[in-house]
């Protein structure tokens, strides 16, 4: 800018124009703001740009075709064509479908690889359970065995809601059983071992091969096994009032109030353990009867459980030779000494139980003198000093046939005779008690029985120094 006569500033810019001159010998200045500005020329601030585009639309009036957009430039405006969206659109679909495509593969090969590892992780798990030594003696029992399902793990957990704490419905040595119900609608027991023990899977694999050959309605049925889980897990009838344990010693109801009862459940658990000894297509061994492995059904019809140490014998052997195995209380005194195991070992454990129903006490209290604390011991005792009536259970005592009672209680002293070859067989304690219940009782004359070579006192020292209750052992040999 150039200044002009008297100090005025020639403002000849974009924003204003100004005209100088002399009019008169005067010296003159005219300014204004050019066009696309307003304001005023003369102040500091000068002329300011008007943004046409906005001007026209407040006054709703459109200063460009249509497809064109109003651009406001310094002192005008320009009409500049709208850009179209449609390849943005298009980009962005593509890139879209792109992410889309790249994440359903990776998605994809994700799942793929988890199948694979899954795939692999359940035939390790089978593997490890003993799915090959199960296959193993599948084969070797080939004609002897009835068909045995096998579960996925899926199934399962869908039918126990995962194994919830909510359907545990006990647990012991060998594992935690659950209830579930598979998507036919049957009620079952789901029983998943502790843990992967190899010492134990001969047990475990050996219980689906011997309940695989018995079909028995005094038995607990096996409907399958799963072994693809991280621990194994078989699956059995489910027997919805508990065991006789619970029922004789720790419940308030009136389920044992009656002789005929307890009788009944008797005479259920001898044929059940006769039909293993004699019937089965190779004589079984439970191996630890007790009366908490005693089930009862809907109709308090006994049914034998729980075979994890059962063992079975060709025809022409007569015992197993093992280590010691079975529960305090119930393992009979001469297998203790011989570490054989024969068809009477059972029956001795068998006569424990008859104990129980008739006495109601349990196998084994403190409560009793230190020689008596096994109710086997003094049961012998009562029976030897004819004091039966004292010890009858307070719940049957005044109803119940008495003569049957002595009946039984006869035949539970015969199963418990310190020398194994003068008890009677099962089938013969099967055939009495039926005998029994049909009031066709034969009261036999007791036998004045032999003591063996065998320091009982240092049996029952030796069981209950030991800090547990059950004696879990695997077999070394048979013969």
């Amino acid at each position: 800018m150039s200044r002009g006569p008297r100090g005025f500033v020639n403002r000849n810019e974009i924003s204003c124009i100004c005209i100088s001159g002399v009019y008169l010998e005067r010296g003159y200045i005219i300014c204004r703001c050019n066009n696309g500005y307003s304001g005023n020329p003369y102040l500091s601030s000068g002329c300011t740009d008007i943004d046409e585009c906005e001007v026209a639309k407040a006054e709703s009036r459109n200063l460009c075709a249509k497809g064109y957009d109003c651009v406001n430039i310094a002192g005008n405006y320009e009409c500049r064509q709208r850009k179209s969206k449609a390849p943005a659109i298009i980009l962005g679909i593509r890139l879209g479908f792109g992410l889309l495509v790249l994440a359903i593969g990776a998605w994809w090969l994700y799942k793929f690889i988890s199948k694979r590892r899954e795939i692999k992780r359940k035939k390790r798990f089978f593997q490890r359970n003993g799915g090959l030594l199960l296959q193993q003696q599948l084969a070797s029992n080939e004609g002897n065995l009835e068909t045995t399902r096998v579960f996925s793990s899926k199934e399962l957990e869908k039918a126990t809601e995962n194994f919830s704490v909510n359907r545990v419905l006990g647990q012991g040595g060998q594992g935690t059983v659950y209830k579930g119900m598979l998507e036919d609608g049957r009620i079952v027991a789901v029983k998943q071992s502790k843990a992967v023990d190899e010492d134990k899977l001969e047990e475990f694999i050996n219980e689906v091969v011997i309940l695989s050959q018995i079909n028995h309605r005094n038995i607990v049925k096996l409907l399958g096994c799963c072994l693809e889980t991280e621990v194994p897990v078989l699956v059995y009838e489910f027997i919805p009032n508990g065991n006789l344990f619970e029922h004789l010693h720790e419940s308030d109801d009136y389920t044992m109030a009656t002789w005929v009862m307890r009788l009944r459940i008797a005479v259920d658990i001898a044929g059940a353990l006769s039909y293993l000894h004699s019937a089965a297509s190779s004589p079984i061994y439970h191996r630890d009867i007790k009366s908490t492995n005693i089930m009862l059904d809907e109709r308090y019809r006994a049914k034998v459980s729980d075979f994890g140490t059962s063992r079975s014998v060709t025809v022409d052997h007569t015992h197993l030779t093992t280590v010691v195995a079975g529960t305090v209380g119930y393992v009979d005194p001469e297998y203790f000494q011989s570490s054989q195991f024969t068809d009477k070992s059972d029956v001795y454990s068998f006569g424990v139980v008859l104990v129980e129903i008739v006495t109601g006490q349990k196998p084994v209290t403190f409560l009793r003198s230190e020689g008596n604390r096994t109710l086997a011991t003094y049961f012998i005792t009562v029976m030897k000093e004819s004091r039966l009536s004292e010890t009858i259970d307070a719940r049957i005592k005044d109803s119940c046939n008495l003569e049957q009672v002595t009946a039984a209680a006869n035949l539970a002293r015969r199963c418990l005779n310190l020398n194994g070859k003068k008890r009677p067989n099962m089938r013969e304690v099967s055939m009495e008690l039926e005998r029994i219940r049909d009031s066709q009782v034969h009261v036999q004359n007791e036998e004045d029985e032999e003591t063996i070579e065998i320091n009982v006192g240092d049996y029952w020292n030796a069981l209950f120094t030991d800090s547990s209750s059950n004696i879990t052992t695997t077999t070394s040999s048979s013969h």
